[in-house]
């Protein structure tokens, strides 16, 4: 006799497992999404249902139970397409999908008027005391202040229970998040000319187009979102903002749940599990609408999405650094196409591939009409230290200044005068970073940390060598000014509370690494710095002149909102064109070279890159491995080392093609095939779709 069957994708992390898999369909509701518990060989899992069946050729087993809180399907449809197209499986790409673990809804007794309540109180009102229905001044009060929360009356409220005025019972509780600081609600600004055209321009693009909104910094991009969020919310669908990193964004999240209230939801890493469930359920249920985020709440369960903004789309922090390696802004735009959602991408320095794939809107100007400030490029062949005199002198002068200087530590390495040891990660090819303030040496990549040596242990010397600076020892240096300086790093645990001491400050120095280049919006600062702009530029990246010339104009945005600024750019190649374009504020010339170039050396948007990454704590199997990769992958590079990551050894192989599906698929094939054999069975496989 034949069952009903469910097809579900188990929640495996084995690579060389594939569903769906067949089990007994259970009887009550369950669909495509639902959440099952299931046995799976000798294991307990959860299990996604990915589709339905009438019957099966196999013998089959049933779910052990089903659970609560089922995947929307257009989310099942996300998850099966992610893992397609990032090399990955399905069952880690649904992973991503699911609602926070370990929280379920927060439930507490509440209490409300009954009909009869309802008829008492107004006796109460019409006959002051309530002494014809025999009530003490304690339910009286409790009668006039419901619905409320049982808590501490819940004896008086039962009492009330039992004379047919008040109905006791559960309610689910928000665990609402506490971090933004909510503004009160104001009119809207009015838009200028150029903001008029592109809400207009927002609004009226057909379902499923996509848009690049191109303003200089301070253009007002974000009320433009505001604009065309309000009208989708007023057309009964949803909206999704993303952000890059939500610690550095509060104004964001601010501007929007003033604007919208309750409708709003935030989901990022920083919330509590509770806090984390409630806000997925709010938007699961529809009570919420709106979800702002970082790169994870582009999975957010919102239904009928009609607007998806991704801000700062240039921002390196949309890409997945864990498996599957996913892009944010692909698949931001994925979601806008299976909702048939207008897609948003907004930057001052957007990327080249979004600039040939999208239709562009322009907000040329700032939104109050002052001037981009001027940038004065300091040579520093000719300079010494890591602050010219020139640099200094307009510190000095400065109200408030921002300093980007993108290494974060004392000093970039240590060594030995007497014998040239140098102090490297025992885990890591890489040399350690002193950290003065925490009395450390540490690794940057792995988190292996030590003190700091007084003695080389290979010789006995005492003259240790500090090479190079970094934030911390910039912050030091920079405190005889006679202002505060600030800092700000992936060392600083609070960066909500280092910005607003800057912003609240009369005069002061920030200094930081790129972090403080992106989206903040202090109106005082009169001075932009950027010290070694050269930085980005050494990496062997083909995106190496991007990055400089998004980090150089950022930067430069973040002086001059409120009136008079200026920016100085420090470098040893003044000619660079990456920083020539950026010191003109010229996005279009700088745009039109990188494209040109990239289409002659055939990068992407020209072209796909995926790059496959096989790590061994066992010496030569990640080079043996790789070689077996590149040997199904004919016109792939490599293989080619890597430096050691803790502790395991490195190689990849890379693969350039003109046709994604296809390249994709081959090489999926070629790491499951590899992947399989015994012979590897000690070396971990990584692909990266889009490497960045």
């Amino acid at each position: 006799m034949s069952h009903p069957v469910v097809q579900v994708e188990p929640l495996t992390t084995a690579r060389a497992l594939r569903g769906p898999f067949d089990y007994v369909r259970p009887n009550d509701g369950v669909d495509v999404g639902s959440l099952l518990e299931v046995p799976f060989g000798r294991q307990r899992l959860t299990a996604v249902v990915t589709g339905l069946a009438d019957d099966s050729e196999h013998r089959l087993v049933a779910p052990y139970k089903v659970l609560p809180d089922a995947l929307p399907p257009d989310l099942v449809d996300l998850g099966l397409w992610l893992g397609r197209e990032y090399a990955s499986t399905p069952a880690r790409a649904l992973s991503l999908m699911l609602p926070p673990r370990g929280a379920r809804e927060k439930v507490q007794l509440w209490a409300e008027r009954t009909a009869d309540g309802d008829v008492a109180l107004a006796a109460m009102d019409a006959a002051p005391g309530g002494r014809e229905l025999r009530l003490t001044p304690k339910q009286q009060g409790l009668l006039q202040h419901l619905p409320r929360f049982a808590g501490n009356d819940l004896s008086s409220l039962r009492r009330l229970e039992t004379r047919g005025f008040v109905a006791i019972g559960p309610r689910g509780r928000r665990r609402a998040p506490q971090h933004h600081a909510v503004g009160a609600r104001k009119p809207p600004p009015r838009l200028n000319a150029d903001q008029e055209a592109a809400v207009a321009a927002i609004l009226q693009a057909p379902d499923g187009d996509r848009l690049l909104l191109h303003g200089v910094t301070g253009s007002g991009k974000t009320e433009v979102y505001l604009r065309a969020a309000a009208d989708t919310l007023a057309r009964g669908r949803g909206v999704l903002i993303l952000v890059p990193e939500i610690g550095l964004t509060p104004q964001m999240i601010d501007r929007f749940v003033t604007r919208f209230g309750d409708t709003v939801a935030v989901l990022h890493s920083k919330l509590g599990a509770g806090e984390r469930y409630d806000e997925w359920r709010r938007l699961r249920s529809g009570e919420a609408q709106v979800c702002v985020g970082p790169r994870s709440a582009v999975f957010a369960p919102i239904a009928h999405l009609g607007l998806v903004v991704v801000d700062e789309e240039h921002d390196g922090s949309y890409k997945n650094e864990g498996d599957p390696r996913y892009d944010a802004r692909l698949v931001a735009e994925q979601r806008a196409a299976q909702h048939g959602a207008v897609l948003v991408c907004g930057s001052a320095t957007p990327r080249p591939e979004s600039v040939h794939a999208l239709r562009r809107i322009r907000l040329p100007s700032r939104v109050d009409g002052a001037p981009l400030p001027p940038v004065e490029i300091v040579d520093l062949k000719t300079a010494a230290g890591a602050v010219a005199p020139r640099t200094h002198e307009a510190l000095v002068d400065a109200r408030k200044a921002i300093v980007l200087l993108n290494r974060r530590g004392w000093s970039n390495f240590l060594t030995c005068r007497t014998c040239g040891r140098v102090w490297e990660c025992p885990q890591c090819d890489v040399a350690l970073i002193l950290h003065r303030d925490q009395n450390a040496v540490a690794c940057h990549h792995c988190g292996h940390r030590e003190q700091i040596p007084r003695t080389c242990p290979d010789c006995g010397s005492v003259s240790i060598a500090r090479h190079g600076s970094g934030t911390e020892r910039l912050e030091h240096d920079l405190a005889g000014l006679g202002k505060p300086v600030l800092r700000l790093d992936a060392d600083v645990k609070d960066a909500g509370a280092v910005l607003s001491a800057f912003e609240r400050a009369d005069r002061a120095i920030l200094v930081g690494t790129q972090v403080v280049a992106k989206g903040h919006d202090f109106p005082d600062v009169d001075l932009g710095v950027v010290l070694d702009a050269d930085s980005t530029l050494r990496f062997p990246d083909f995106r190496a002149e991007e990055r400089t010339f998004a980090l150089v104009t950022q930067l430069a945005g973040r002086a001059g909102r409120g009136g008079a600024g200026r920016v100085i750019v420090q470098t040893i190649d003044p000619h660079a064109s990456a920083i020539a374009f950026a010191a003109r504020h010229d996005s279009d010339g700088f745009l039109a070279e990188e494209l040109e170039r990239r289409e002659l050396l055939r990068y992407p948007p020209f072209s796909t890159l995926i790059r496959v990454v096989c790590a061994s704590e066992q010496p030569n199997a990640a080079h043996l491995a790789a070689t077996a990769v590149q040997a199904r992958l004919p016109s792939s590079l490599g293989p080619a080392p890597l430096f050691r990551l803790r502790g395991k050894e490195r190689s990849q192989v890379v693969v350039k093609a003109g046709e994604r599906r296809s390249a994709i698929d081959q090489v999926d094939a070629a790491v499951r095939e590899v992947s399989a054999a015994k012979a590897h069975k000690n070396v971990a496989f990584s692909v990266d779709v889009d490497p960045q």
